[in-house]
């Protein structure tokens, strides 16, 4: 099976560097010196990984054969692909090969159909999940604990608890209307209160009423 593990961006340098976006958890492994990689398009491969670095927070790949700043340019948009076993799972029960997680079906915790996973994205901070939506449009769920709660292999769905707003932008997070469309009424017999949940202070130098 094939995967995307990197895309390459701009050239780095004037050695033939080249920073790259990476799309793989295991970096170390997919995108480590001498591993071949195919691409995408398939003309500019396949290419040989020289030498591997981080720098500022960004990896920095160098390819054999590509020696200048030129050459590193001319790769630029490149997708690289590596050939994996599905067969083989990742060593941490926690972790997941992107092939896996495309297409689940994306549940709540109380059954809701939120949609289908056709894409993960491999950010600096987190992964997300892209999920196409039954209408087509799509929303972005972070791949965190505290919102995609569990993943079923053998039942192929994602269960998430995400906090109000995250995929309904229509979902009714901090309203300061009812229903009728009317302001929330103060309950009989008690004091307003200000935001913090404090008494509301007298104004200094004023006599209170």
């Amino acid at each position: 099976m094939q995967l995307v593990v990197a895309r390459i961006g701009r050239a780095h340098g004037i050695k033939g560097e080249v920073t790259v976006e990476v799309r793989t958890d295991e970096p170390e492994l997919r995108l480590a010196p001498g591993a071949v990689l195919a691409t995408d398009p398939a003309s500019a491969g396949p290419l040989t990984i020289a030498t591997g670095r981080v720098h500022s927070g960004r990896l920095l790949l160098r390819f054999e054969g590509v020696g200048d700043r030129n050459g590193a340019e001319a790769l630029r948009n490149t997708l690289l692909i590596a050939e994996i076993d599905p067969e083989v799972l990742p060593e941490d029960e926690d972790e997941y090969y992107d092939h896996q997680l495309i297409d689940l079906d994306v549940v709540t915790e109380d059954g809701t159909e939120v949609g289908r996973i056709t894409e993960i994205s491999h950010l600096p901070s987190q992964d997300l999940f892209i999920v196409e939506r039954p209408d087509g449009s799509e929303v972005m769920i972070p791949f965190v604990e505290e919102i995609v709660t569990e993943i079923d292999l053998q039942e192929q769905r994602a269960v998430v608890a995400p906090p109000p707003g995250l995929i309904d932008d229509r979902a009714e997070v901090a309203s300061s209307r009812d229903e009728s469309g009317e302001e929330p009424k103060e309950k009989s017999g008690e004091e307003p209160k200000e935001k913090s949940g404090e008494e509301p202070k007298e104004k200094s130098g004023e006599d209170s009423a």
